[in-house]
């Protein structure tokens, strides 16, 4: 998986678009911010879990899925080795992620078609 791959998938989400925070790229739906890329460094990209989706991720692939260290990571905030990880396992982590955080009309919807 490389940085490239990660962000066209995540634009390819409803609704999805980039921005920036903090210094590097971040993708958001309505405004709110689903997943990031260079977060902790270059290589690395992030998604919003909940606790629960984390460890799932977490447990099914370590070498790829850990928490963000702190208050973040215990809320749900999952960082993504990019070279470790399988594109599958990112376009099913983006889609969560979106989901979390996208409007729940727009998910709805998005769920129905």
């Amino acid at each position: 998986m490389t940085a490239s791959e990660f962000r066209r998938i995540a634009l390819s989400l409803p609704r999805a678009l980039e921005a920036a925070h903090m210094g590097h790229p971040d993708f958001r739906v309505a405004g709110r911010i689903f997943a990031t890329l260079g977060y902790p460094e270059s290589g690395w990209a992030m998604v919003k879990l909940t606790p629960e989706q984390q460890e799932l991720f977490v447990k099914s692939q370590p070498a790829a899925f850990a928490p963000v260290k702190g208050g973040w990571g215990r809320g749900g905030a999952t960082n993504v080795r990019l070279r470790a990880a399988k594109k599958g396992a990112v376009r099913e982590a983006l889609i969560t992620a979106w989901r979390n955080r996208a409007p729940k009309r727009l998910a709805e919807q998005v769920d129905a078609s």
